[in-house]
């Protein structure tokens, strides 16, 4: 009674409320049930990389192998006897288990990872085990046993895996307090892996999925708790308003991953028209475009708002030794390759214990039949004289065996049949003792040599089970997507300038321009002040709006042109500035900061733009000049917190546009990565040229394909790309192609005239290529010449194409380059060439974006370059908690 009164206590409360303490036996069970969960059902040993109910169902299908296939529920059920739990899990974890394509040899409607298709019921289909686990899961002899649950039978404790099977099918699961989730990886690289870490040599291991895709593996951490795997559909384009998808992230299907791309589509982040899905043996899904936008962006936008992009963080969790154990994949696959070295030597060590125990009967059968020994118990009377006899019999001839005779060898002697020993011949017994001498010498050098013999059994499983298993996932770096660069503008924004607002709701006012839900909008009001806020139905900013526009981060190149008078009779000052960070709903002052302060002109411009206006001034007093122009090209660009230059100290009456301006800022460099296969602006990778805003890059394609392209970031490339350069529109490309239909080899040299439009500029024939291209002014080839029966390989041929054929069009045909049969042909070095300058129509003087104060400026400011001690607190986030844009 007072245990009982100990583990639970009822203490009433002056408002008849119960409190119940619940200790003793409760405080256990929550501890057992995780350890079992744990334990028992959701994490995979590290051993033979199988969880329980996996174990199970591999050891009955042993159980019942005889080579031929057997009905799933007839497994699923032999599995129950070994399995403390419904047909239903066991039937789900064989599936996963036939769906991995590694240990079962399935046959019927096992369902379809790429589409999620769910598998036929178990009494449809059927399985057995496949060459592989049958090389590598089973060995009864070295395997540990225990009793089922039941006591009727015997499980694996683990099976003898000799393999790092965990690694090639990857696990995951869900337990109480803590989860696994292994990915798959590459058998052959895991093979391969396997055999540096023996020959001590260092190793790097990531994931391989079977829906293949593109994955990014830079923090993968080695499977470790923290990583990240960022994995990418295989999107390309069909043609300008067609998109096909053929490979999916792991852990989509193509069900999943076209509701999200309708999803995307309903909330207005991208624009598709239609969607088919001709997914079968391969994905194929077509996604087709309106009219007008653009490919390229639509698949950075499906990576940025559908699951074309998923991330998964993997988490090495094992069991060892009844432990929950936190480990890396590289540390698995070492552990792995050790405990088959292991298993491999304890094969060997019972397969030499059985040939020697062969060795030593056939050697005492030989004694016991060549001299005659049988004959020496013809008059015993009883068994323990006949063993005595046979034991005496033996001794003279035994000196060269390995082992003392026991009894039990005696008594298998006397069960040798007479009919065998009247047919005993003493060579073919010789010849089985020197064979199996040879077999024991040849397990005995293994043992000696065990790490050359498990490097050999490695090798020999990856030439009998390694063909169709090369990688399928492709390996690449990943620029991170700008969502506001990608969205599709589906919203109308509009503003009322007189009262302050602006909207996507304010219908009746005036329309800005088209945007999307996650924008940033940047204001300017007359009085000076600059806010940016996000998109909304209605906000307020402030009253007389002057500017209003969609505000892009980082954005260097936007300029903002300003003349403003400072307070209510100050002077009148000009500045150039660019916004490219600040915090969210927070007002600037882009004046001096005194009151009444008015901005006379305003423009903005996404070029840099300088254009000249014409300043009035009010007749007052003797004044003499009341009227010039102001040339912005002459105004430095500095910070926004920057005063400005004086343009007057008297009053103005009003400010004009007199000319619009051009590009004061420097070309553009634009950068190409190899790695993302992408443009960028921040210098990594190498330089493709300085661009001004008419530039364009040329692109040329093993196809046979050419076309011209703006540069932007978002631009996808193809795989056959093999020309990219700015492109000099008087430069000629010349071009040596082979004619499938005339089975000839082509000389051509053309302009691009049709600016953004892709053309071929070799025949359509399905057996023509393209062999050279060239961008060079005097470009020279290499003619190999085919050596023809009978007669000599004709030399070498240098070809001047620039002298061999004038510039044509892109669609002729050209002029043939030699009758005889070509081996290759080969690109030289060009001849040497000056090419002409390239001559722009706005080449003036270029200021650079960071300038620095010249000494005939007129700035009062302290420190007009650096930002104030407020602009600087503004670009962090604050204690109110604004959230500072970058």
């Amino acid at each position: 009674m007072s245990e009982a009164n100990d583990d639970l206590i009822n203490e009433q409360e002056d408002n008849n409320e119960t409190i119940t303490r619940v200790t003793g036996m409760y405080k256990d069970w929550f501890l057992d049930y995780a350890s079992y969960v744990i334990l028992e059902r959701a994490v995979p040993a590290i051993e033979d990389g199988f969880k329980p109910v996996q174990r199970r169902i591999m050891h009955s299908m042993k159980d019942l192998d005889d080579g031929r296939y057997n009905k799933v529920a007839n497994i699923v059920g032999h599995t129950m006897q070994y399995h403390p739990h419904g047909d239903a899990s066991i039937a789900d974890a064989m599936v996963q288990i036939g769906q991995k394509d590694l240990l079962i040899d399935t046959q019927g409607n096992w369902g379809n990872i790429l589409t999620g298709d769910s598998a036929a019921a178990s009494r449809y289909i059927e399985a057995r085990l496949s060459k592989f686990a049958l090389d590598v899961v089973y060995n009864p002899k070295v395997t540990e046993w225990s009793a089922s649950y039941d006591g009727r039978r015997k499980e694996p404790v683990n099976l003898p895996v000799k393999f790092p099977l965990l690694l090639a099918q990857g696990g995951e699961g869900i337990a109480v307090g803590l989860s696994t989730k292994i990915l798959p990886h590459n058998f052959l690289e895991l093979v391969d892996a396997s055999i540096k870490h023996l020959q001590g040599k260092r190793f790097k291991i990531v994931p391989d999925f079977p829906t293949a895709g593109i994955a990014d593996f830079t923090d993968y951490k080695d499977g470790l708790r923290g990583g990240k795997v960022r994995i990418r559909a295989k999107i390309s384009q069909l043609d300008k308003n067609t998109l096909v998808i053929t490979e999916i992230p792991f852990g989509t299907n193509t069900s999943s991953l076209i509701d999200s791309i309708l999803k995307a589509n309903d909330k207005g982040k991208i624009k598709i028209k239609k969607i088919e899905d001709n997914t079968a043996a391969d994905v194929e899904i077509l996604v087709h475009l309106p009219s007008g936008i653009s490919p390229d962006k639509t698949i950075d936008a499906l990576y940025a708002f559908t699951n074309c992009e998923t991330s998964i963080s993997p988490l090495g969790c094992v069991i060892e030794d009844n432990k929950p154990l936190f480990i890396g994949v590289s540390e698995m696959l070492r552990r792995s390759t050790d405990h088959t070295v292991q298993l491999l030597k304890n094969e060997l060590e019972i397969k030499l214990g059985e040939f020697e125990e062969q060795w030593h009967f056939a050697s005492l059968e030989r004694i016991f039949i060549e001299n005659r020994i049988y004959r020496d118990i013809e008059e015993e009377e009883t068994w323990e004289g006949v063993i005595q006899a046979i034991d005496k019999g033996l001794q003279p001839h035994i000196k060269h065996l390995k082992r003392a005779v026991t009894e039990e060898d005696i008594v298998r002697l006397t069960e040798i049949r007479i009919k065998r020993i009247s047919k005993f011949d003493i060579d073919k017994a010789q010849q089985k003792i020197d064979a199996l001498e040879e077999q024991i010498a040849e397990v005995k050098h293994h043992l000696a040599n065990l790490i050359d013999y498990a490097i050999a059994y490695f090798e020999r499983l990856k030439k009998e089970y390694g063909s169709g298993k090369e990688r399928k996932t492709e390996i690449r770096t990943f620029d991170d997507v700008d969502a506001t660069k990608v969205v599709i503008r589906n919203t109308k924004l509009y503003v009322n300038r007189a009262e302050g607002f602006i909207g996507t709701s304010l219908r009746k006012d005036e329309y800005v321009c088209d945007c999307s839900d996650i924008d940033d909008i940047i204001v300017f009001t007359k009085e000076g002040t600059m806010m940016v806020t996000k998109v909304d139905s209605k906000t307020f900013v402030g009253k007389d709006i002057i500017h209003v526009a969609v505000f892009k981060k980082k954005d260097k190149r936007t300029i903002y042109n300003m003349i403003y008078r400072d307070g209510k009779s100050g002077p009148t000052y000009v500045k150039r500035f660019a916004v490219t960070s600040v915090t969210r709903d927070r007002e600037y002052d882009m004046t001096n900061r005194n009151k009444n302060s008015v901005v006379w002109y305003f423009s903005a411009n996404p070029n840099g733009e300088a254009e000249v206006v014409t300043v009035y001034l009010r007749q007052v007093g003797s004044i003499k000049k009341l009227k010039w122009d102001l040339d912005f090209a002459d105004v430095l660009i500095k910070g926004r917190a920057s005063k400005g230059n004086i343009v007057t100290k008297y009053a103005v009456k009003k400010i004009e546009l007199k000319e619009k301006g051009v590009s004061t800022l420097k070309p553009r460099k634009i950068w190409f990565d190899d790695t993302v296969q992408r443009l960028n602006v921040d210098g990594r990778g190498e330089l493709v040229g300085e661009f001004r805003g008419e530039d364009r890059i040329l692109i040329i394609k093993q196809s046979g394909t050419i076309k011209t392209i703006i540069p932007e970031v978002t631009t996808h490339f193809d795989d056959d790309m093999i020309v990219m350069e700015k492109w000099i529109p008087k430069k000629p490309i010349s071009a040596v192609y082979f004619d499938g239909e005339k089975e000839r080899y082509y000389v051509k040299r053309f302009l691009v005239e049709n600016e953004g439009k892709e053309e071929s500029f070799i025949s359509d024939h399905p057996n023509s290529q393209l062999e050279i291209v060239s961008t060079d002014w005097k470009p020279m080839a290499e003619v190999e010449f085919t050596k023809e029966r009978g007669k000599d390989r004709k030399d070498n041929l240098e070809v001047n194409l620039e002298e061999f054929i004038a510039i044509k069009g892109i669609n002729a045909l050209g002029n043939q380059l030699t009758k005889d049969k070509v081996n290759q042909v080969n690109l030289l070095d060009p001849l040497p060439y000056e090419a002409p300058e390239e001559v722009h129509a706005e080449d003036i003087e270029v200021i650079d974006e960071t300038a620095v104060t010249s000494e005939k400026e007129e700035d009062t400011s302290a420190d007009s370059n650096s930002k104030t001690k407020e602009d600087d607190a503004s670009d962090k986030l604050d204690d109110q908690g604004q959230i500072t844009l970058f």
